[in-house]
């Protein structure tokens, strides 16, 4: 109520100041940002209270705004929500974008930041259009620039305004017909390019390391309308010999920063750029560095007792990833598409949630498919699973440019089958279950919950789902969870660097600071499986940002008092 108070004293100092016969005009606009801004429709009662109008008048404008379709009035629910007309207008606003001087500030600014060129450019036809440029202090000449046109599959900025594109266009512009090989690192397979634009549009920018120039490296993001339609790229380039691989990933943030600036923050973005400042306090003791990486998205820790080792994957790599906590050491096989989780199965191998299905990786590296749930969902990636103690595999889906609604539940059985046990969730992600069998968690990050259901362990059914854990925004986002024999939740917070511990009734029961801003997952293991294994990230995080919290994408290692549930591994 204090906000909403402050919010009328200001509304009506603004109204004060406004010219006469101006006042209905404002406070028409008033309204609309009123709706705009609100997460769900609003009902009438909640406009009232908000803006501080008289209740006639706010009838009346309500009324003009949707005869003039700025508004649509749901009489089912009676809740306002925006019309056709603001849409409209966007695409007009649009098609008149100023997009060189819009992205000006940016090309300057990114320039001072990385010491190197900058680049804008656009879709010329089946070409990448640079249409303006700023130079460093320390220039290295580039041969091509402004008015200059380049290859979309070789480049920076080209690969990232593909990545957005529908499928259908792509092929279109990027992959009808034989691609140029430039130079050895040139990706001309249509296949591979379809897949390695997937990851880039997970990831938010895409880098260019000598592909069209053997001694010239790029990172560029896409600048998308409202649509979350690429309608540029800006990236930064320069000698490979200063733009290390390292440092082209560090620079992705601030090249996806500089093009959410220029477009005004509209669009899509997959993860969050802006990270919540380090809390107050040391770290405790118990929490040390179990093996040091530097993973872009560490996730889905598995323990194995029988080798004592921890597998996990970088999903961003993309690759699955085996490491000895008691040497530190790791070992890296790399896939060649996005990967969510990596699960021992009874046969050897891995059982693997990937992009495009369920796929199995033999003992010897031999990679198939086992299912493709789904097939016609064009546009999704799956995400975290776990098997149950059947052996089946349940795993959660998301679309790669994480819009909501679109997220499924599937169990998957050894053979193969898979049936969608739920659906309409924005991020899916942690699963468990309880120690009896009787309960199954799952956690939708896009909304910050994590979802109870009734479990059948013997029919693998779920029901009667209801919320056990809402985290308020500012907490961080419930991530990756894993289960202790007393039934007590551990749950990776992403954005608030900690780990979370719930207690069977949903209430917090302990909070454990961690010294990376991005946990995202954790698992038991460890002699008497007592220490909690924790993958983080190191994605989208700044230069700065990485010396405040350098084991970002290490694995780490907390010594608890509690003692976890051994991983099922898979019954294939």
């Amino acid at each position: 109520m204090v906000r909403r108070s402050v919010q009328k004293i200001e509304a009506a100092g603004e109204e004060s100041a406004t010219q006469p016969g101006m006042q209905a005009l404002t406070r028409g606009l008033r309204v609309l940002d009123f709706i705009a801004e609100a997460s769900t429709p609003v009902r009438f009662m909640t406009l009232l209270d908000g803006t501080g109008f008289p209740k006639g008048t706010l009838h009346r404008l309500l009324q003009t705004l949707i005869d003039e379709r700025y508004l649509i009035l749901d009489e089912w629910n009676q809740t306002y929500r925006l019309g056709s007309r603001p849409f409209q207008l966007a695409h007009r606003a649009w098609d008149q974008f100023d997009l060189r001087g819009a992205a000006l500030p940016e090309l300057e600014r990114l320039t001072s930041l990385a010491n190197e060129a900058t680049r804008l450019g656009r879709l010329d036809g089946n070409k990448v259009l640079y249409i303006d440029q700023r130079d460093p202090e320390q220039q290295v000449r580039i041969s091509n620039g402004i008015g200059a046109r380049s290859a979309i599959h070789a480049t920076a900025l080209g690969k990232a305004m593909a990545a957005h594109l529908s499928h259908s266009e792509r092929y279109r512009l990027v992959m009808d017909g034989e691609l140029e090989a430039f130079t050895d690192q040139t990706i001309v397979s249509n296949g591979d390019l379809d897949q390695q634009l997937n990851i880039i549009k997970a990831r938010g920018y895409a880098v260019s390391i000598g592909e069209q120039f053997e001694d010239i490296s790029a990172v560029a993001a896409p600048i998308l309308d409202h649509r979350a339609r690429p309608i540029g790229a800006i990236g930064v380039v320069g000698p490979s010999y200063r733009l290390s691989t390292e440092r082209l990933h560090t620079l992705g943030r601030e090249v996806i920063e500089a093009a959410r600036r220029i477009s005004g923050n509209v669009g899509e973005l997959a993860m969050s750029i802006s990270v919540a400042p380090k809390p107050l306090g040391a770290v405790q003791d118990n929490v040390s560095c179990a093996i040091p990486g530097e993973d872009f998205l560490g996730e889905g820790p598995f323990w194995s007792p029988e080798t004592g080792k921890l597998h996990w994957v970088d999903i961003l790599a993309p690759a699955v990833v085996t490491g000895d906590p008691a040497t530190g050491e790791r070992s890296t096989r790399p896939l060649p598409e996005l990967v969510g989780v990596a699960i021992p199965k009874k046969s050897g191998g891995f059982v693997c949630a990937t992009e495009n299905g369920i796929k199995t990786i033999s003992s010897n590296g031999q990679i198939e498919t086992l299912a493709e749930p789904e097939k016609d969902h064009t546009g999704n990636r799956f995400n975290d699973g776990k098997c149950d103690a059947k052996g089946r595999l349940w795993v959660g889906s998301l679309a790669i440019t994480t819009e909501p609604g679109k997220g499924m539940l599937w169990r998957v059985e050894p053979n193969g089958a898979a049936v969608k046990m739920d659906e309409n969730f924005h991020v899916s992600n942690g699963l468990g279950w309880s120690p009896d069998n009787k309960t199954f968690y799952f956690t939708d990050s896009g909304c910050r919950t994590i979802w109870a259901y009734d479990f059948d362990l013997e029919e693998g059914a779920i029901s009667n789902r209801r919320a056990f854990v809402e985290v308020a925004e500012g907490d961080g986002v419930p991530d990756g969870l894993c289960v202790d024999e007393d039934g007590y939740l551990w749950v990776a917070m992403w954005d608030g660097w900690c780990i979370r511990q719930y207690a069977p009734d949903g209430t917090l029961a302990s909070s454990f600071p961690v010294p990376v801003p991005r946990p995202t997952s954790c698992a038991f293991g460890g002699e008497d499986m007592s220490t909690l294994y924790v993958t983080t990230a190191r994605i989208r995080l700044s230069a700065q940002q990485l010396v405040e919290a350098p084991l970002s994408g290490c694995v780490l290692a907390i010594e608890t008092n509690a003692k976890g549930l051994a991983g099922n591994i898979f019954a294939g």
